[in-house]
């Protein structure tokens, strides 16, 4: 079983150091394209990646009886469309946010998923944490604050519609991790993609007005941000998920925003300020917090 738990770790770390490097992508990205267009376009790309794959990967073929065969099943179906819907409204959401208000604030306030979801978890399924846990959760806000914020937390419209992404994104992780021991993992990926794809396609035809000019050339950031940001890291995340308690898994995966301030130092030669320094260091001691709980 600890193989399996440093397993469903490692893949989500690789999923938040994907998911990091993805940002610059999208902001290429949304020079050519609306954001609900682009992310249209890359759950499209998405879902035709995974299906591809789940048609080939057989999973579990063995039951005791018809009544499990049937519960493994219905909650592959059951999985993907719940998960792709709270992945799509989510995704929306955020990039109607960023419309209103700035990155930095924008980051932090999705980033809270990492206090909801154990907040979530115990109001509706009384999931009981030990006190390590939370203050590794309230240490990794803490840090998000230093990396993203470089203004004063000044509410508006933008932020609130961030926060429900932020609550969204809480209800995607919580079905992942409540389906992926139930289910394939890679077919609820597959099943969520396409769940995404018809959501995000109906909002942009109503949202905005897709051009397949701009789709072409936006190829780049849509291909990378479709298939290793999107089919890759979602994926991971699932097949992760099914090892990972859900708060340790919201943890490991908001490092997301650390990797993406990397990315930029990195890619794109941007620099790091001592305050995006601190930030970092404090969601890593939280990180390392939990991993060391679980040993003991």
């Amino acid at each position: 079983m600890k193989k399996n738990q440093l397993l469903g770790s490692v893949l989500l770390l690789i999923t938040a150091v994907i998911w990091g490097t993805a940002f610059a992508f999208q902001r290429v990205g949304m020079d050519h394209i609306g954001p609900v267009t682009f992310t249209a376009s890359r759950m499209t790309l998405s879902a035709v990646a995974v299906s591809i794959v789940a048609c080939f990967y057989k999973g579990k073929t063995a039951f005791a009886d018809e009544n499990e065969k049937r519960k493994y099943y219905t909650a592959n179906v059951k999985g993907g469309i719940y998960c792709g819907a709270f992945l799509a409204f989510a995704s929306i959401m955020q990039q109607a946010g960023i419309v209103y208000t700035t990155a930095g604030k924008a980051g932090f306030i999705t980033s809270l998923y990492m206090l909801l979801v154990p907040v979530i978890s115990f109001i509706l399924f009384k999931k009981h944490y030990s006190l390590i846990v939370w203050i590794a959760v309230f240490t990794g806000v803490v840090g998000m604050y230093l990396l993203c914020m470089s203004e004063s937390l000044i509410l508006s419209q933008g932020d609130g519609l961030v926060f429900i992404c932020a609550v969204l994104f809480s209800g995607q992780i919580l079905c992942c991790g409540y389906f992926a021991v139930r289910g394939n993992p890679v077919r609820i990926s597959a099943i969520q993609f396409v769940t995404g794809t018809i959501i995000s396609w109906i909002a942009a035809f109503i949202m905005e007005s897709p051009d397949m000019d701009g789709i072409i050339e936006a190829a780049v950031p849509v291909l990378y941000c479709g298939i290793a940001s999107g089919a890759i890291g979602y994926t991971l995340q699932l097949i992760g998920q099914k090892y990972t308690e859900q708060t340790i898994a919201a943890l490991i995966m908001s490092l997301e925003s650390v990797f993406a301030v990397i990315g930029g130092v990195i890619i794109l030669g941007e620099t790091m300020s001592a305050r995006e320094t601190a930030g970092c260091i404090i969601i890593f001691l939280a990180i390392i917090m939990v991993q060391i709980r679980k040993k003991n």
